[in-house]
C-alpha cells in the first residue's frame, strides 16, 4: 500500500517539478486580489490598517486557490480515461486506491507550498502571523485540498467529459465564492445569506483561517473546520477510489 501510494504519488510530483509554471500560475488570482483588493478593505475593519484588512481577506484569498486550483485537476485524469491510460493502470496490479491517492497527496503538497507563497507576499504587505497559526493554516489548506481535489477527480470518473466537469465547476464556483465569505464577511450580508453560507463548507475554511489569523487558535472554528474537512475528504476520496474500481470492471 505504501509503496505503491509513493510511487504514484512520486510521478505525478515529477510531472508538477518538469512544469512547475502551471503551480505558479495557480497562484496569481489570489496575489492579485491581495495587491489591489486587499487595500479597499481597510476602511471596513476596526483599527482601519493594512495588518487589519490583510488577516480578514488573505483566509479568503488562499481558499481561492483551493476552489480554482484543486477542483479542475480532475482535467487530466479525464484526458487519461480517454487514451486508456487509467484503465490499464486500474488492472494492473497496482494497489487501486493508491492511484488517486497518489494524486491527492500530490495536490495536497502542491496547495499547501502555494498557501505558503501567498501568506509570504501577506506579510510582506504588512501581515503579522506567529509560527502556530501559519502551521495550523498550512494543516488546514491542506485538508481543504484532500475534499476538493478527492471531489474533482470523482467527477472526472463520473462524467469524462472536460465540457461537462467544466461546467459544473464554474456553475458552483461563483456562489460558493461569495457564500464562503472569500472576498467579503459573510456576517456583512444578510441573514438569508449567512444561513445559506452554513450549507458551504468552504465557509467553514474561511472563517478559521480568519481565527487562526487573529491569533484565536483554540477558536471553535478551527476544530470544525478540520473535522468538517476531513470527513469530506474521507467521503469524496472514498468515492472516488470506488468510481475508479468501476472503470476497471
Amino acid at each position: 500500500m505504501l509503496r505503491h501510494t509513493a510511487l504514484f504519488f512520486g510521478h505525478e510530483l515529477r510531472t508538477v517539478l518538469r512544469n512547475p509554471a502551471w503551480a505558479l500560475i495557480g497562484i496569481m488570482q489570489p496575489v492579485l486580489y491581495l495587491l489591489l483588493f486587499a487595500p479597499l478593505l481597510t476602511t471596513t475593519t476596526r483599527g482601519g490598517t493594512m495588518g487589519e484588512a490583510l488577516r480578514m481577506f488573505t483566509p479568503g484569498a488562499m481558499m481561492m486557490i483551493a476552489l480554482f486550483g484543486s477542483l479542475f485537476t480532475g482535467f487530466a485524469m479525464i484526458n487519461e480515461t480517454r487514451n486508456g491510460v487509467l484503465e490499464r493502470l486500474a488492472v494492473s496490479q497496482a494497489w487501486r486506491p493508491a492511484i488517486i491517492l497518489g494524486r491527492v497527496l500530490k495536490d495536497m503538497l502542491v496547495l499547501a507550498c502555494q498557501a505558503l507563497l501567498v501568506m509570504g507576499v501577506a506579510v510582506l504587505m504588512g501581515l503579522r502571523l506567529s509560527l502556530a497559526a501559519a502551521l495550523l493554516m498550512l494543516l488546514l489548506m491542506a485538508a481543504t485540498g484532500l475534499f476538493a481535489a478527492s471531489l474533482s477527480y470523482g467527477l472526472a470518473l463520473a462524467i469524462r467529459d472536460e465540457n461537462g466537469l467544466s461546467q459544473i465547476v464554474q456553475f458552483f464556483a461563483l456562489p460558493l465564492t461569495l457564500l464562503a465569505g472569500m472576498l467579503l464577511p459573510v456576517s456583512l450580508g444578510p441573514q438569508w445569506m449567512q444561513t445559506a453560507a452554513r450549507f458551504n463548507p468552504l465557509y467553514y475554511a474561511v472563517e478559521a483561517g480568519r481565527s487562526l489569523f487573529a491569533e484565536r487558535l483554540t477558536d471553535s472554528t478551527v476544530p470544525v473546520a478540520f473535522a468538517v474537512f476531513f470527513v469530506l475528504g474521507a467521503l469524496t476520496l472514498t468515492w472516488s477510489v470506488r468510481s475508479l474500481r468501476k472503470l476497471a470492471g
